[in-house]
This record gives C-alpha cells, structure tokens and sequence, in this order.
C-alpha cells in the first residue's frame, strides 16, 4: 500500500513577509503525515541586484540568469531564504532539512538550450531528474525535505530552476511508492471565478472544464502555466492538485483539481 505524501510550494510573495511566512510553516507544521516543501526565492535576490548595480531580467515570469546573477540567487534561494524556512520549521518541531538539487544530486537539470532567447544558467529537468531513493529515505526517517530552486546538471554546474515545475517533477517522480497530494500556496484562496471577486473560488475543475475557462478568458495570464502544470502531474498519476491561500491550508476553502 503506498504511503500518503503531501508536496507544497510556496511561491514569493509569502516569502517576503516574515510575519506570514512564519504563519504559513505553523500550519504547514499542523499537517500531518509525509511533507515536502518547495519555495520560490522572494524579492531579495532581485533588491540585491539593484544593490550592485546588476538590472534584473524576466521574460514571461522566467528569470534571465547570467553569471553574476546565479551568484545571487543561488546565496538567497539555497542560502538565506531554505536556511530561514528550515530554521521556522524546526521552531515548528519540523525535523526539516534545507536542499538544493546538488545535494544528494537530488534533482539533476539540463542547461535551457537557446532557442528565440538566452536564458543562461537555467535548467530544466528531464525524465529521471529526481533521485527517488534519497527522498524516500528522508521520508522514511521522518525528515521533512525543503527544497529551494536551485539545481545541477551533473558536471559541477548550479543551475536556477522554476520551482513549479520542480515541485510538479518531484510529485510525478514519486506517485510509484506514494498517494502524492500537491499543492500550489499563493495570495488567493483559489482559481477565482471573478477576478475582482475574492469570494469566487472555483472549488473543483476538471480538465474538461479547464479547457473550457482558459477559452473563455476566466482563467488568465500566469494562472495558465501554473495549471497547465498541475494537470499535467495528474495525467502523470498524481492524485490530485489543490490552489490554496498559503495562509489557510487547513481551511476548506481552496481549488481541487482532478482529471474528470
């Protein structure tokens, strides 16, 4: 029987407020079972380019990350902000441990080929990316792993990875030895129906009816990836996908998505 496993993301915005950070990593603490975390890197990486003079460069939510700027972030994501998380959650009694994908060679990446634009030193992750053994022995000593975006590619190069896509890859990789639940923490409380409506939380959406509001317009913009993703990891064998208000995981309101 395969074991129950919980994987959480939490993207920037709750990263840059200490005070809700800590909130969200005491509830995630209230979370029973097998965890992992995967985390964004907030604004700091990009405050402390400006600091030195290097301007930050984004195209299409995706960081531009040339030498000096892997520097950074790689100090603020596997650094600072994992170092912080872990030292929240073993406040937390969170037997936690901060990973980048070099330790371990628990995520090996690929270097993004140029195509219409260079991306740098930004990888994306293959079939085999996850070293499913060191994970389940983590979870199986009842260590919570709480990975940051950055990985390798094998031949001693870091490289800066979406964490969307690292939390998507990790919960595909492990659907072999457990019942993998992900989840994707924000600002909202959900796949708003309104986007000027707080209260419009779609609470389930199937993959037809996905189709159906991106066509329509209702669901937009970065909500699109982020979902494309999500369905993806449940054609994969996840076995579902929950859009959540980091502040409110263990609140009913939130988006379940599932395959019909």
């Amino acid at each position: 029987m395969r074991e129950g496993l919980k994987i959480f993301k939490i993207g920037g915005g709750i990263i840059d407020d200490e005070a809700q950070l800590r909130h969200f990593l005491t509830e995630l603490a209230r979370v029973p079972g097998r965890k992992i975390l995967v985390h964004g890197g907030g604004k700091g990486a990009s405050q402390m380019l400006q600091h030195l003079g290097i301007e930050p460069r984004m195209v299409q939510g995706r960081r531009i990350t040339d030498a000096p700027t892997l520097d950074i972030v790689t100090m603020f994501y596997a650094g600072k902000t994992n170092k912080q998380i872990v030292a929240l959650l073993q406040a937390a009694e969170v037997n936690a441990l901060g990973l980048s994908g070099a330790d371990g060679n628990a995520v090996r990446a690929v270097q993004r080929p140029v195509k219409d634009i260079d991306y740098g030193f930004v990888g994306d992750l293959p079939e085999n990316s996850i070293n499913v053994g060191l994970l389940g022995q983590l979870l199986r000593a009842g260590i919570t792993p709480v990975f940051c975006a950055i990985t390798h590619d094998g031949h001693g190069q870091l490289l800066n990875t979406n964490a969307d896509t690292i939390a998507s890859t990790l919960a595909r990789a492990l659907t072999a030895e457990h019942e993998v639940a992900l989840h994707f923490c924000f600002e909202k409380d959900g796949v708003l129906g309104d986007i000027n409506d707080e209260t419009s939380v779609i609470p389930q959406i199937t993959a037809r009816q996905y189709q159906q509001l991106k066509a329509e317009g209702v669901i937009a913009a970065g909500m699109v990836p982020k979902l494309d993703n999500a369905f993806a990891a449940l054609e994969a064998g996840v076995e579902r996908v929950v859009i959540e208000n980091a502040l409110n995981i263990n609140k009913p309101v939130k988006t379940v998505l599932c395959r019909s």
